[in-house]
């Protein structure tokens, strides 16, 4: 593929997630002397996207098609090395140049939160891929990058240390300071909608191994319930835990890492992500509030006309995005608690700066997809449909711990940055 137009095509630069991944990518590959495309429907909104970058420069072109044009989009995949994908939702407008990736033997990464199409992507592509050789990698944002390299971080660790891995890692969610955009929102609804529609979307949801490979969707773990009505103690970090409504999608892609790396976690590895309060009984009441809160909300959201009405008065509307604020002064930490069988306790923390939803987002998608220009022959694995953890690893760790504000650390004890 060396000797393609293109090293990165930008698919999808002008929505509010896009315009922040073209500011970032256009920076990135004029440092790094990339070659750089950016794509979507709209030559006019595409136009004044790459007029307003710093670094335009390195934007050497321009290419306006349809995500559902399967003849454009195979001829722009064999024109690059690697396209990154912000159009969403993804079951709705991302099939078609997956396979276009797929059939050109291009290498490609995303931002889905869409287990369900994660799912179709891996039963139509896998084998194709691994003939062609693109390693199609979803998931490359906040969304499930610090808990799937999080967790890898950590048993590489509890390797060092202990000589197993854990057996059992729970994340949790320490801080979070942020909004969301509206592409975010979109493909939540289109997720309630597939709720009502699709016969098989509650089982898939419910199934804590749904994105393993057939014949490894088994194991420890009990049911991914999105929001259920649960509050929980952490005994290691002393406070309460509630649900957090992206534990369940990023516990799946945890569990894809484990099982198509070969198990080096371990066949009875378990993961959980939630998210924490604080101690003592004003802990448990504010975990109590929120998690009632969210529940609400889930069930509004499955009533047609309730949903509707969200949709016009609250949730963000496409193309939109939080403030220019919001997203430079955003940040969130997670800490990884690691049981080890014998029964010690490995901590791990990861911290990110910026917005989580769209600045670090977008952020570590653009290290991803340099990391799969640049590292391609040095990469573990040749094409497939793969998890972060998986495909890029602690080349990714490193990009993402120098270029886009993630740190990742061991630590004896936590105590919370809030």
């Amino acid at each position: 593929m060396a000797d393609r137009e293109f090293d990165i095509v930008l698919w999808g630069a002008t929505g509010a997630t896009g315009r922040r991944a073209a500011d970032h990518l256009a920076r990135r590959c004029g440092e790094r002397g990339l070659r750089l495309a950016i794509g979507g429907r709209n030559r006019e909104k595409l136009e004044v996207t790459r007029d307003s970058l710093p670094g335009k420069d390195a934007v050497k072109a321009i290419l306006v098609g349809d995500s559902h044009d399967g003849a454009f989009l195979q001829t722009m995949a064999a024109r690059t090395r690697v396209v990154v994908s912000t159009v969403g939702p993804f079951a709705l407008h991302g099939s078609a140049l997956v396979a276009a990736c797929v059939g050109t033997g291009t290498n490609y990464c995303d931002l889905t939160a869409e287990p369900q199409w994660m799912r179709a992507m891996i039963d139509l592509h896998e084998d194709r891929a691994r003939e062609t050789g693109a390693r199609i990698v979803h998931s490359c944002g906040h969304d499930s990058v610090p808990s799937d390299l999080g967790v890898q971080f950590l048993q590489a660790a509890a390797m060092t240390r202990f000589g197993a891995p854990c057996q059992h890692v729970a994340t949790r969610v320490t801080r979070m300071k942020g909004a969301f955009s509206g592409g975010t929102a979109a493909s939540f609804v289109n997720a309630m909608k597939l709720r009502e529609t699709d016969p098989g979307f509650e089982k898939l949801s419910l199934d804590p191994y749904a994105l393993c490979p057939e014949g490894a969707r088994d194991g420890p773990d009990g049911p991914d319930r999105m929001m259920p009505l649960e509050v929980t103690w952490d005994a290691e970090l002393r406070a309460w835990t509630k649900p957090y409504f992206m534990g369940p999608m990023n516990a799946k892609v945890v569990r894809r890492s484990n099982a198509i790396m070969g198990y080096p976690y371990g066949h009875d590895f378990s993961y959980e992500e939630t998210a924490l309060t604080r101690g003592g009984l004003s802990g448990w009441a504010a975990a109590m509030r929120d998690t009632v809160f969210g529940r609400l909300f889930l069930k509004a959201m499955a009533r047609p006309l309730l949903r509707e009405w969200l949709q016009r008065h609250v949730l963000p509307k496409s193309g939109e995005g939080p403030s220019r604020e919001v997203r430079e002064t955003g940040s969130y930490e997670i800490v990884l608690v690691g049981k080890a069988r014998d029964g010690d306790v490995l901590l791990a923390r990861i911290t990110g700066q910026g917005d989580p939803g769209v600045r670090s987002t977008t952020l570590m998608l653009t290290e991803a997809a340099i990391c799969l220009v640049e590292d391609t022959e040095d990469l573990p694995v040749g094409g497939g449909v793969w998890t972060p953890a998986s495909a890029m690893g602690p080349r990714l760790r490193d990009r993402l711990s120098e270029h886009a504000g993630l740190t990742f650390e061991i630590v004896d004890t936590w105590r919370t940055s809030r």
